[in-house]
């Protein structure tokens, strides 16, 4: 070929046909996310690049785990992830400052909905049966350290910077200080997930503030699933009544001053559970965000980028 002639290559023949981004288009449908979502095309103030390419960039941001700038990096420089959200070879990516308004429109409902849609398509396929369901709760840090803001407070009177005066002083006003245990400590949220034990995928995420029980009511209600037996441990003892209210059966450890604590049964759950544990342990606990939706949101995307990674070493393990 001279200097005079061009080679055409198309996008297409550059991504592998063993890459996992082609084969997780194979095992999922993403249309039915984009189809989930109600907001206009024409309210995205993103001229060009159109709701499904900019879907997919959100989904796979949070399945790289990068920021706004090094997901802007990442498209322009990665021929794999152009294909997979829709982008020639040549064309123009969006820039990092419309992944963020673009998130920013959709805003929590939104991604709760395509959440919800991606949900029911693994339901579908058989990988969130809700026959046995495991609980948590981990810590989301927002802030290391509030040594400036504790000196503020009590240079303006206040004995102790606890929750009761945080909000005055946190540049988060949703931030709270959570406990685990007496040594334990963190400034943010706290993160409630329900892991599916036949698949290892995240069925539900709820967002609470910090301080807030284990047991709390509104935090477990949002991920218990429908039916089937819920395991947890000694934290979720205060929400057995509401487990089994909720057309779910309690595999809850009990606390060893329980009258019905039952050791070998006890030990047999936490063997069961604990192949599941390191979905918590490996989620992201650091916040990227300011606030309870905002963080909620982004709790969505993770799960969303949990479940593509699962399904792509269920799928390939059966084939």
């Amino acid at each position: 070929m001279n200097e005079h002639q061009i080679e055409l290559v198309s996008i297409d023949s550059l991504v592998s046909e063993h890459h996992p981004y082609r084969k997780l288009k194979e095992f999922f449908d993403f249309d039915s996310l984009v189809e989930s979502v109600s907001i206009k095309e024409s309210e995205l103030g993103a001229i060009g690049y159109t709701l499904p390419r900019l879907l997919m960039c959100l989904l796979l941001q949070f399945m790289e785990n990068l920021s706004d700038r090094e997901f802007q990096r990442f498209m322009e420089e990665n021929s794999a992830g152009k294909w997979f959200c829709g982008f020639s070879l040549l064309e123009r990516t969006p820039d990092y400052s419309t992944f963020c308004k673009f998130r920013n429109k959709l805003g929590t409902d939104e991604i709760e909905k395509v959440f919800n849609a991606a949900r029911e398509q693994l339901k579908s396929k058989g990988y969130l049966q809700e026959v046995f369901t495991f609980i948590d709760a981990t810590a989301l840090i927002s802030k290391l350290q509030m040594w400036d803001e504790r000196d503020k407070a009590i240079s303006d009177g206040y004995e102790k910077f606890n929750n009761e005066v945080i909000e005055r002083y946190a540049n988060d006003k949703d931030v709270r200080i959570g406990a685990k245990g007496k040594n334990k400590f963190w400034i943010g949220f706290k993160k409630f997930l329900s892991v599916d034990m036949s698949s290892g995928m995240i069925n539900r995420v709820k967002v609470s503030s910090a301080n807030v029980p284990d047991s709390d009511a509104a935090s477990v209600s949002a991920i218990l699933p429908s039916h089937g037996a819920v395991n947890g441990d000694k934290g979720f003892v205060g929400a057995i009544s509401l487990i089994e209210q909720s057309n779910c059966h309690s595999m809850i450890i009990l606390k060893n001053n329980m009258k019905d604590k039952n050791r070998d049964k006890d030990r047999f759950l936490s063997k069961l559970r604990s192949p599941f544990e390191c979905v918590f342990s490996k989620q992201e606990k650091r916040t990227r965000y300011k606030g309870t939706f905002k963080n909620q949101a982004s709790e969505f995307l993770y799960a969303m980028a949990h479940n593509f990674r699962r399904l792509l070493v269920l799928e390939e393990a059966s084939t």
